[in-house]
């Protein structure tokens, strides 16, 4: 079976739930923006959760299928439509024959993914079969699709599609605060500074990408004025570069940094930093770190029951 794209939309990539183990080397895990989103997605339509998924970045793709397939569209608000018929999100649907998806540009969220059921076929480097575009491997030929491009899909296994649960997911992407723990640098700044992340609003800038968001607002002051030496840096760190701007540290990160880190989204919030567009406000709140991994265990215990069979 192949997909063929007849137009790819704004940035869509073959993602998975990433590469580990290889920071060492320079490459980040990289992956899904949104792996929660991602992991429904493969898991409606019969999946393991890690199957090649396509992420559609502000605008969808239009995609043509030579045979029939069992689809599920999670993440942002997009009208999407098969054979001109509206094609609902968040559900198993089916494909025909030789019909045609459309997915046009997202009225909430950045990034709607699309898993098809056998998950596509793409070579898996280094255990993984997302798209690096820093270092153009992965999915196809480590770059965004293009026009004409054919996907292929494996074989699907016909395992049982599931259905959500009604109103599973209403609070998934709650607009309140984006909870973080403090970083390994918050020393560096004093309790006014915390309080400046802690208080504001910021705004994603346009120049952020899936490596880091900008953020803009308030400047964060930083007490220390020695460079610190380049170190380790993980997901979600949040740096505060020279002019205060806080940085959050995204999916193609790089592996090391310079920058004080202030603070760290926690991993039960990425998915939601994962659907922040360009423009879009956005605040903090702290917890501790016991917190934290109590909040993923929940998040992870939730994932196991929000599907009705």
């Amino acid at each position: 079976m192949a997909i063929r794209v007849i137009q790819p939309g704004l940035l869509t990539t073959v993602q998975d739930l990433g590469r580990y183990r290889y920071s060492h080397l320079g490459i980040s895990s990289g992956g899904a923006a949104d792996r929660l989103a991602m992991r429904i997605a493969n898991l409606l339509v019969g999946n393991p959760e890690n199957a090649a998924t396509l992420e559609m970045t502000l605008t969808g793709g239009t995609l043509e299928f030579d045979e029939g397939s069992i689809v599920a569209l999670a993440g942002g608000v997009c009208d999407c439509r098969i054979a001109g018929k509206t094609a609902p999100t968040w559900q198993a649907v089916g494909v025909s024959a030789g019909e045609v998806l459309l997915c046009g540009g997202l009225k909430t969220g950045a990034r709607l993914y699309l898993a098809v059921q056998g998950g596509f076929d793409t070579r898996p480097i280094m255990g993984s079969a997302s798209t690096s575009l820093a270092g153009n491997f992965g999915g196809i030929e480590g770059r965004g699709l293009r026009k004409d491009d054919l996907l292929g899909v494996r074989k699907g296994s016909h395992s049982r599609v599931r259905t959500l649960k009604p109103g599973i997911l209403d609070a998934l992407y709650s607009r309140g605060p984006i909870r973080v723990t403090r970083g390994a640098q918050h020393d560096w700044f004093d309790a006014e500074a915390f309080d400046t992340l802690l208080c504001s609003s910021y705004t994603v800038s346009e120049e952020s990408n899936r490596s880091g968001l900008r953020l803009q607002g308030e400047p964060i002051p930083s007490r220390v004025g020695t460079q610190l030496l380049t170190e380790g840096v993980s997901l979600g760190a949040i740096q505060v570069p020279h002019n205060g701007q806080p940085i959050i540290l995204f999916v193609d990160q790089q592996t090391t940094g310079g920058y004080p880190k202030i603070a760290n989204v926690i991993s039960a919030d990425m998915h939601r930093v994962g659907q922040l567009r360009p423009r879009e406000p956005v605040r903090f709140a702290e917890v501790t770190i016991p917190e934290a991994v109590r909040l993923l265990r929940e998040r992870e215990e939730w994932l196991k029951h929000i599907f009705q069979y």
